[in-house]
């Protein structure tokens, strides 16, 4: 999944787990993975390298196809 860099339009690369940077104006973001039904924050589920999200709100798991990526200042 490639996002834009909300302030130049840049592909943002990976600089951690949950980290962005853009190259292009040296700025860093956090990953921000919301519901796509309520906009809540999902919580990260990890195991045996699989990655799933569960919403508090909803009360259900989610995939991580259905869930919204944007990314916020750090």
């Amino acid at each position: 999944m490639q996002l834009p860099c909300p302030k130049c339009q840049t592909e943002v690369v990976r600089s951690g787990e949950l980290k962005r940077h853009c190259e292009s104006c040296d700025s860093d973001f956090k990953l921000h993975i919301a519901c796509n039904e309520c906009g809540q924050e999902l919580e990260r589920l990890k195991a045996c390298g699989a990655v799933n999200f569960w919403c508090e709100q909803c009360n259900e798991l989610k995939s991580k196809s259905s869930a919204v990526y944007t990314l916020k200042d750090a």
